[in-house]
């Protein structure tokens, strides 16, 4: 299955050969420069499509083991990658590396020696190995496996130094050059600038578009972050309220945590704004004008005011990383949980818990937004994490344009990318304690939207797995730095400017760049044809564009808040407050905790019947146009097999449920999704061909 990771081409800069390695076997092909030749010959019967600057290290015979049949062919070492070859497999010219079968360096989580029926060694980098192995295993980050049986017959030494190359090359694997990255060949084939397909929020132009399509009349593009001396996590620019001087923002956004103050996120066609920001520093003194300030930016010009305390309620991040660790585990092929206990162990990692935790608060969130013209207000501590998550759900679950292609991947560009995700950080690549993949949580909560409105998303199961691989794979800076100004200086636009103090950044090394016009979504240059045709969804409704939803200013659903209202959302209910900033009469409402405040009782009546004012017993409320309401509660929260099962084959052919209670739960599955497909597709709709270069630039 193509979707099990990518088919990108990279371009890294060339290497010094490798020292001998001390063991038998072919000597390291040596590679560098731009090549004429992509073919790297290792005998009559084989040969891999090099990519510039890459060097062949090892190679052995061997069989793929897992699938069915198991697959005859080579297992070959490089300074990139390791990559199984099947025999008799020419390797595609337009994706040299075919994400079936490549596992980036980088991306490799634990590599394992077996022999025999019980010798199993996990190899480290740097650590020796102690035996000759009779099999390899390759588990990938992204939850892919790769085992390979070597053959027998005198071949054990060429067996041996593939392995021993692999620790080697993931030892050798620096930071300068995840950190660097790797940049697309094919690219270069292109003359002249290429635009980007989706607009990076680079310039003023792209952030003044982008707020004239969501008609936010009273907000601007404020310049004052464009040499990042405001906040280097912030991008060069955001929106702020229109009557709101540069002057004052910069000295109100001094008074949040990291710089990081209060600006909109979007603004909802009825009027409502979405707005998110850093916490307060305790220890800030602002003088009267600053307060004003302040609380006329959370305001945005609206007298009903909710504070949303983002982390109530919701995974820290050391909760969410050890989920991914004990799910990533469950879901390996060597677990030791038992078949009849897997469900419970599953249930025992908590990942499932969390996911129904963000979309549970997203979409009360959505509720405040669309209920009343109002300011929502998210407040994170660092406000680069949950903040991004739940802002995302939110305009997901509220606005249809960011349900299509285009509008889904201007989203992640806005809410994570140029609003600072440390993706680094997050996903490890720093080696730093902080890892935690929120990013990758998020994508699990859009596929769960998937699977209960397969109708309302124009993109697929397969682009959310081809989004969710490129964040392990460091070849353009789209998750390759943590903050827009790692991006800004890497690129080369701020080469004159005073370098500043950003937490956790290392200067990168000359010679190794990324190009600057590419970012991930080029997909046209990392996969194939027939892969993108697979990014669409053919359940999806065309009624449901943007120009059919709703009109600006829709007083019939929006309803006026009372004047100079503030209030705190908290466990599902709205707690009135007495002031806004927390500098007048008592501590901070924003800096502290709001689990230090009185808990009112969870309400039996949805968040929905208690906003627009219908008692429980009259049913369901009446939702606005466009506004999706997800379900959350056991079942209806699903485990992504395509993607966290991908090391067992067996699942993904449908041999999971061998009894017939369980081919009863598939059946069902199917079924509800063709109901919830069928009144919305003509057979002429499934007969009609696309084509992927329309898809491409319906995206740009």
């Amino acid at each position: 299955m193509w979707w099990g990771g990518r088919g990108q081409s990279f371009n890294i800069a060339p290497q010094k050969a490798e020292p001998d390695m001390g063991l038998s076997g072919p000597k390291p092909v040596q590679r560098t420069g731009m090549l004429e030749s992509r073919s790297c010959q290792l005998g009559s019967h084989l040969a891999l499509g090099c990519l510039p600057g890459e060097q062949i290290l090892a190679w052995a015979p061997g069989v793929r083991k897992g699938l069915e049949p198991e697959l005859p062919g080579t297992l070959i070492c490089t300074n990139l990658r390791v990559t199984f070859q099947p025999r008799g497999w020419q390797r595609s010219q337009e994706t040299p590396l075919s994400s079936e079968y490549d596992f980036v360096l980088v991306n490799i989580g634990r590599l394992e020696a077996v022999s025999g029926l019980s010798r199993v060694q996990l190899l480290r980098p740097g650590s020796p190995l102690k035996f000759t192995p009779e099999e390899i295993l390759i588990h990938g980050r992204d939850f892919r496996l790769l085992r390979v049986a070597f053959e027998a017959g005198g071949l054990e030494p060429q067996a041996f130094q593939v392995t021993m190359a692999i620790v080697r090359a993931r030892a050798q694997s620096s930071q300068a050059q995840q950190y660097a990255g790797i940049s697309l060949s094919k690219a270069g084939q292109s003359s002249g600038p290429r635009k980007p397909p989706v607009p990076l929020l680079e310039t003023s132009e792209d952030w003044e578009t982008e707020r004239k399509k969501q008609g936010a009349g009273s907000w601007r593009v404020s310049p004052v972050n464009e040499r990042f001396d405001v906040a280097t996590s912030l991008p060069r620019y955001f929106w702020v309220p229109k009557r709101t001087l540069d002057s004052e923002v910069r000295r109100a956004f001094g008074h949040f945590h990291q710089g990081r103050g209060p600006r909109l996120s979007w603004h909802h066609p009825g009027g409502s704004d979405l707005l998110r920001c850093g916490g307060f520093y305790t220890a800030s003194d602002p003088n009267k004008e600053d307060i004003r300030a302040v609380e006329s930016m959370l305001q945005a010009g609206h007298s009903d005011v909710v504070l949303v305390d983002t982390v109530d309620e919701l995974p820290s991040l050391t909760d969410v990383q050890l989920a991914h660790l004990k799910l990533r585990a469950l879901c390996l092929p060597d677990s030791s949980a038992a078949e009849e206990k897997w469900l419970s162990a599953l249930e025992g990692t908590r990942w499932l818990d969390y996911v129904r935790s963000c979309l549970r608060k997203a979409s009360d969130i959505s509720v405040l937004v669309t209920s009343r013209v109002r300011s929502v207000v998210l407040q994170e501590r660092g406000d680069r994490d949950f903040n991004g998550l739940l802002s995302s759900l939110v305009q997901l679950l509220s606005a249809p344009e960011a349900r299509t292609l285009l509008g889904f991947q201007s989203l992640v560009q806005r809410e994570w990318v140029a609003a600072g995700h440390p993706f680094l950080t997050r996903l490890g690549v720093t080696g730093a304690s902080e890892e935690a993949p929120v990013f990758l949580l998020f994508l699990d909560c859009v596929w769960q939207l998937l699977q209960q409105f397969p109708a309302e998303f124009e993109f697929s199961e397969f682009f959310l797995l081809a989004l969710h691989d490129s964040a392990r794979v460091p070849d353009t800076l789209t998750f390759l730095r943590d903050t827009p100004w790692e991006r800004a200086k890497q690129s080369g636009q701020f080469n004159s400017y005073t370098q500043i103090y950003t937490a956790g950044y290392s200067q990168l090394p000359a010679g190794n760049s990324v190009n600057p016009q590419l970012s991930v979504w080029d997909w046209d240059l990392r996969y194939s044809s027939e892969q993108i045709l697979q990014f669409h969804n053919p359940g999806y409704d065309p009624e449901h564009c943007p120009d059919s939803w709703l009109p600006r200013q829709q007083p019939n659903f929006m309803v006026s808040g009372p004047p100079s209202s503030v209030w705190l959302f908290s466990r599902g209910a709205l707690t009135p407050l007495n002031q806004l900033c927390p500098w007048r009469d008592s501590p901070s409402l924003l800096a502290v905790s709001s689990r230090w405040l009185p808990r009112p009782a969870i309400s039996s009546e949805s968040l929905a019947d208690q906003e627009w004012g219908l008692p429980s017993h009259w049913g369901a409320c009446p939702l606005p146009p466009g506004l999706l309401l997800p379900g959350y509660l056991g079942p209806q929260i699903r485990l992504w097999r395509r993607c966290y099962l991908r090391g067992r084959p067996e699942v993904q052919k449908g041999l999971s449920a061998p009894t017939i209670s369980g081919l009863q739960d598939e059946l069902s599955h199917l079924q509800e999704l063709l109901r919830k497909w069928t009144p919305r597709i003509s057979p002429e709709d499934h007969s009609e061909k696309r084509d992927p270069n329309t898809i491409v630039s319906q995206s740009r």
